[in-house]
């Protein structure tokens, strides 16, 4: 593996979201049966109206990105690239939304993920709440809240 500066975490802007959207497409689980589902315009609405985002940079590359939801209290989007997992970026980039959404006035914080997979065991991992199955079998959702966030476990 080659060696690499330490990431860089900040807040996304406009020109970082074709290399957030090529990361979205690129995951191998959570795969989006529709990619025109997602487009420019709603990662714009995130950055300019109703959330937040931030990226992991490396090497002057977007390798992961984060965004949360103000309006519901919620993580849109949590996705690493291909090849950079297992490096702490999710947890890190988790941990600046989170601390953002309680900052902003929320007692929890929601997600919903794929069932089975990385991704679910990670939400698990840091003490996040599965609250079961979603209405169509295939996602899940957690919850997190205001006092059992503990920055030491994200």
């Amino acid at each position: 593996m080659p060696t690499h500066p330490p990431p860089l975490f900040r807040r996304a802007e406009r020109a970082d979201i074709p290399a957030m959207s090529a990361i979205r497409l690129a995951v191998t689980e959570n795969v989006l049966s529709d990619p025109g589902r997602i487009t420019a315009a709603m990662y714009e609405d995130y950055l300019d109206h109703s959330g937040r985002g931030w990226v992991a940079e490396v090497d002057g590359a977007i390798v992961a990105f984060c965004y949360a939801d103000s309006i519901d209290g919620s993580i849109w989007a949590l996705f690493v690239q291909p090849g950079w997992e297992g490096r702490g970026l999710a947890r890190s980039l988790l941990g600046l939304a989170v601390d953002w959404l309680f900052a902003t006035g929320h007692d929890s914080v929601a997600l919903t993920t794929a069932a089975g997979t990385r991704a679910d065991r990670f939400y698990a991992a840091q003490g996040w709440r599965r609250l079961g199955l979603c209405d169509d079998g295939r996602n899940v959702e957690y919850l997190l809240g205001r006092d059992d966030w503990c920055r030491g476990m994200a």
